[in-house]
């Protein structure tokens, strides 16, 4: 099989970090080639060197053995390379066709030829066996159809080398099996595929070969995908073993310690009951769209609560409506989109770390000490293993599992925690991130805090909680014990069509 893609001792360097330390490997035309590797290991920096966000410091990139060099996106479209971010490039208030012709719109008689754009389009969707309306507003999409758009607007342009970064992180069961569809087919045709993913049962699904990468270096690749345990590509990745990632810790749990009555609202009709003892751990389980994420949202007061609703903390009501009474009660919330709702992207680590509890320790109610902010910041950088340069690093510029981490260590810094709710708490986290992140919440509950976990990864709710809460359609559906709690009875709660 021919070498279509090729990385030849790469290396990037950013002040503090060494990014990616001589990468060498190729992947082959026809296949799929799997990246792997803890968050940070260097992966998505190999990607942007691909697609010309970043110029290596040194190394070479050949592509069907012709040294390349990218110094912007439009480099790699002429090049033949598209990349399909996990954060999707798009323009949500242009159409479909205007976002996959974009810059490239046919013209006739020095006009846009609109018509004839939407016809190419739609040929190509149907080809790819999506059903997409070409003049539909990209807003209005699901997460899944804009992939298909970026999908889409790839193939259009031809594109020979095709690389997907953690593509069904935001994607359901049935919207991921038309994207390993697509895979598949584009494998078939001959295209170069590049495949990120922390979900391993994706990537033996897919993957004809893979590269395992930790801090920033190749440690192997294997030829064959198939023909390796799991256990090893985990080691290869952690550098050590992990024979149980959930390493479940049980512990004696208490009377409720929570107690949620009637809650519903405008944004989840209804009114839904639950409890919480002291020191559990309970999980929500349920598919996209069962109202999971609504529900947590109501309770942490993000969104407007139906009246009669009530919340109790310790056997006292919960007065207040806003985040704010529910941070100062001692209920805090670890959001889904952590970019977008759980980070100051632009502020540092410490920032990030200290932006709640500083409300604590002013001086005169009113001047930072910022000597008593720092010494807390490193103190969890420390106990969190929070992999940063130093506490005054921006956090957007670390890892997803990093990031989640400083989000961690602001809520484990209020001294008046008492539920912690964490919203799909290791998408796109790595095995190694994840192991840690389950050590940290056992111990959150073994303080004696309530612990919610909504997750969208059904073995991670059954390896990690107490008692299983499933959702369906927007209401619960029921509850079962740990003992009792299989994927065969959670699912058969989950799913309508075995109720």
């Amino acid at each position: 099989m021919p070498v279509s893609l090729q990385f030849d001792q790469v290396s990037k360097h950013f002040p503090g970090v060494k990014a990616l330390d001589g990468v060498s490997f190729e992947a082959h035309a026809g296949a799929v080639h799997g990246l792997l590797g803890e968050n940070g290991a260097g992966k998505s920096t190999l990607l942007k060197i691909l697609g010309g966000q970043y110029k290596p410091d040194g190394g070479r990139l050949l592509i069907d053995g012709e040294e390349r060099h990218f110094h912007s996106a439009g480099d790699t479209i002429k090049a033949g390379v598209a990349i399909i971010h996990q954060e999707l490039h798009y323009v949500p208030e242009l159409t479909v066709t205007e976002n996959v012709l974009l810059g490239r719109m046919p013209r006739r008689f020095g006009l846009l030829d609109r018509k004839e754009a939407q016809r190419h389009v739609r040929e190509r969707l149907t080809a790819m066996g999506v059903d997409l309306d070409p003049a539909a507003r990209v807003a209005d999409l699901s997460i899944a159809q804009r992939q298909m758009v970026e999908i889409c607007k790839a193939l259009l342009q031809d594109a020979q080398v095709i690389a997907f970064d953690e593509p069904t992180s935001s994607l359901s069961a049935r919207e991921s099996e038309v994207l390993f569809r697509l895979i598949k087919e584009l494998r078939a045709a001959g295209r170069t595929i590049i495949y990120i993913s922390h979900r391993l049962e994706e990537l033996y699904e897919l993957c004809d070969a893979c590269t395992i990468f930790r801090d920033g270096r190749k440690i192997v690749t294997h030829p064959v995908m198939a023909d390796v345990p799991r256990e090893t590509l985990i080691a290869n990745m952690v550098g050590r073993e992990l024979k149980d990632i959930y390493d479940y810790r049980p512990r004696e749990t208490g009377a409720p310690r929570l107690k949620v009555s009637g809650l519903g609202g405008p944004s989840l009709p209804g009114h839904h009951d639950f409890s919480v003892g002291r020191g559990e751990i309970l999980g929500f389980f349920g598919l996209v769209g069962a109202g999971r994420t609504e529900l947590m949202r109501l309770l942490y007061g993000a969104d407007q609560r139906q009246h009669g609703a009530s919340i109790e903390l310790d056997g006292q009501p919960l007065r207040g409506k806003h985040p704010s009474d529910a941070i100062a009660a001692g209920i805090v919330l670890c959001p889904e989109d952590r970019k977008e709702q759980g980070i100051l992207a632009e502020a540092s680590v410490a920032e990030n770390i200290n932006i709640s509890c500083r409300r604590h320790g002013l001086r005169g109610g009113i001047f930072l000490r910022h000597g008593q902010e720092a010494q807390l910041a490193d103190d969890f950088i420390r106990k969190l293993r929070i992999k940063t340069p130093h506490r005054d690093q921006e956090i957007r510029l670390l890892s997803g599992g990093n990031q989640q981490k400083v989000i961690l260590a602001r809520w484990l810094a209020e001294p008046t925690l008492k539920v912690l709710i964490l919203d799909e708490p290791t998408r796109g986290i790595d095995v190694g991130a994840k192991n840690e992140i389950y050590r940290i919440i056992y111990e959150v509950a073994e303080r004696g805090c309530c612990v919610i976990v909504i997750s969208s990864d059904l073995p991670e709710v059954l390896g990690v909680a107490d008692r299983v809460i499933v959702m369906r359609d927007g209401q619960i559906s029921g509850e079962l014990p740990r003992a009792q709690a299989t994927e065969t009875a959670v699912l058969r709660l989950a799913l309508p069509d075995m109720a």
